[in-house]
């Protein structure tokens, strides 16, 4: 078995990038502490076509030296913004018709496997700060909660690894299945 060479992977241009359909999905960054770790998420959002990033509150934004070493190109190719207020934010996104999803451990919360991404439907998903979670502000303002499963010691992810997970189901679930 052979490597594919970068040529060989035929990957299209930042251009070419911005002018394709987008996965319905956003991501909303609520105060995430490592720049990191949102570099990891432009990334993410980049391979599975995302329409945007919202970056909030205390979370670094581009160019930063961390984001940058992470996101390895992606900042040019996903669209972003910053909001000061994250509740705010998700408010406004509400308007405009999407479905505000934490991704949280919390009363009523869905497991991921067992959530259907609707074909037709733009989804938000907020990912909380490493420690705290998602503010108690966005909580009170979501649609609903999707959870990871967990079934070790720790009961959490890091956020990066954690917003692979998810956005690789709901991306499946809306890319491939009828």
């Amino acid at each position: 078995m052979r490597k594919l060479s970068l040529k060989e992977l035929n990957r299209v241009s930042v251009e070419g990038f911005q002018q394709q359909e987008k996965t319905p999905i956003v991501l909303v960054l609520d105060n995430v502490r490592s720049a990191l770790n949102v570099g990891s998420a432009f990334r993410t959002s980049d391979a599975f076509a995302l329409e945007k990033i919202y970056l909030c509150g205390i979370t670094a934004t581009p160019p930063h030296r961390e984001i940058l070493k992470t996101a390895i190109g992606a900042t040019e190719s996903m669209e972003w913004s910053y909001a000061k207020e994250t509740a705010a934010l998700v408010q406004h996104l509400k308007a405009e018709g999407y479905r505000i999803l934490a991704v949280e451990q919390a009363e009523q919360s869905i497991w991921l496997q067992e959530f259907e991404m609707p074909r037709e439907e733009k989804i938000a998903l907020v990912f909380g700060n490493e420690v705290s979670g998602v503010s108690d502000e966005v909580m009170e303002v979501i649609d609903g909660a999707l959870e990871v499963p967990q079934f070790g010691t720790k009961h959490s992810l890091n956020i990066s690894v954690c917003i692979g997970v998810v956005v690789w189901e709901l991306f499946q679930q809306w890319k491939y299945r009828q």
